[in-house]
């Protein structure tokens, strides 16, 4: 199980967090992958930190499965081309709850926490490096691809939380850089 300490869940909701977190987790590593889990108890965390939080109504087998949802429909977990992909039966059956119960609270999770495909903090690292919209910048006016910026502006965009990583650097070298500086890596 994760370690809500980490997750910085109160502790007034951390009875429920956990339990949510229980199934999350238990999906993903049958029907997903540990990448996904790992964005789950991410999502969790935040659910858990609103004032008030919403996870403290409604059943946590509910709130789990719109979790895993939101983040399966973000990341085109449900398109027959992506891997991992799920089907939204499976996910409905690994939570024992009907389709539209699911999608009905997914949509409820993207919208209290502004979910979407352009959302680098819910997006799987492959999602990200391939979703054009996360990449998108405004300079001077005009919408650019911050990919093909000068590495200045990047570095500018990324210490502005614009883009999730520093695109000339890629990940791994972003990463380093913020490590040299005693800063917290990249998610």
């Amino acid at each position: 199980m994760a370690d809500l300490g980490e997750l910085k869940v109160p502790a007034a909701t951390r009875p429920v967090a956990e339990l949510v977190v229980g199934f999350t987790d238990e999906a993903c590593q049958r029907l997903l992958d540990e990448e996904y889990a790992v964005l789950a108890r991410h999502v969790v965390g935040k659910l858990a930190r609103k004032r008030p939080s919403p996870l403290l109504g409604g059943r946590a087998a509910t709130w789990a499965g719109g979790v895993v949802w939101a983040l399966a429909q973000v990341n085109f977990a449900f398109d027959r081309d992506s891997k991992p992909h799920v089907t939204h039966d499976e996910l409905a059956a690994a939570f024992g709850l009907g389709k539209s119960t699911l999608s009905n609270k997914a949509k409820q999770v993207r919208d209290l926490l502004n979910m979407s495909e352009a959302s680098p903090e819910f997006l799987r690292a492959d999602v990200i490096d391939g979703a054009s919209m996360v990449w998108f910048v405004t300079v001077g006016g005009v919408i650019m691809d911050a990919r093909s910026l000068p590495a200045e502006l990047q570095v500018e965009a990324f210490a502005k939380g614009i883009i999730p990583y520093i695109p000339d650097l890629g990940r791994d070298g972003t990463a380093a850089l913020l490590e040299r500086h005693g800063m917290p890596p990249v998610a």
